[in-house]
């Protein structure tokens, strides 16, 4: 187990995180993949096993604190070391204020914004000791800025951001790499190809973000010398108004 690389995928979903945890697989870390719904997790976990790459799949609820800190502890006493973490998880929906109840924006914040307050500092406890380590936390362009129909999720991403800027400050002196990574842009998934076709046409011409390229930039970062530490990167495809 002491040889043991982990990189931990909170919100390994089909696209950006299931890239992450594919980069890092690539590399001989042991990809802890997790989502609400472990079962939605088997083809990624075929297609780890099947690239030579090892894996291990969690169905834990971000949002529970009990939930994350036993994930941890599992991870920690019976895979190894949780040397990256990766905080990936969404919830992006879109609702004039009016329209807006309190459960919603509860409920983005909790997705958005709570669940990567635990998810960071799980991962802090157990890598402030050992004074090294990363955490990465995928924000969007609602990080930056807020855009009508989305006070919920600006309003999560907004606090995500400043989470990652509070942990970077805090965990940086003790050996900690913490990153914010907006997202700035439509990625290549069935869901941008169903409901904005026009878009997805630009993918003949580099037009929307690839996973895969979006994981090679995670799997960079975490390889920069504690000289030279990125805090916030933007990615976007060259045809994106920004």
């Amino acid at each position: 187990m002491a040889d043991k690389k982990v990189i931990v995928v909170m919100g390994a979903g089909d696209a950006t995180g299931g890239a992450i945890a594919r980069r890092f697989a690539r590399e001989g870390y042991v990809a802890c993949v997790c989502r609400r719904n472990a079962d939605k997790l088997g083809p990624l976990v075929e297609r780890i096993e099947r690239e030579g790459g090892e894996v291990r799949a969690f169905g834990t609820d971000a949002r529970k604190e009990e939930q994350v800190n036993e994930f941890f502890r599992a991870v920690e006493t019976d895979i190894g070391p949780v040397e990256v973490c990766v905080f990936n998880i969404g919830g992006n929906v879109r609702f004039e204020v009016l329209d807006t109840t309190t459960r919603v924006y509860y409920k983005v914040w909790e997705m958005g914004c709570f669940a990567g307050f635990l998810t960071g500092r799980e991962a802090a406890r157990y890598m402030a000791p050992r004074s090294r380590g990363t955490i990465l936390f995928t924000g969007a362009t609602a990080s930056l800025r807020g855009g009508a129909g989305f006070s919920a999720f600006a309003g999560a991403k907004f606090a995500l951001r400043a989470l990652a800027q509070s942990m970077a400050r805090e965990f940086g002196p003790q050996g900690i790499h913490v990153a914010h990574v907006v997202i700035d842009g439509a990625i290549d998934t069935e869901w941008i190809e169903k409901m904005f076709p026009e878009r997805y046409a630009t993918k003949a011409y580099d037009g929307i973000l690839e996973p895969d390229d979006i994981a090679q930039v995670y799997w960079q970062i975490h390889c920069q010398k504690r000289s030279a530490w990125t805090q916030e990167m933007d990615l976007r495809p060259w045809v994106e108004n920004f």
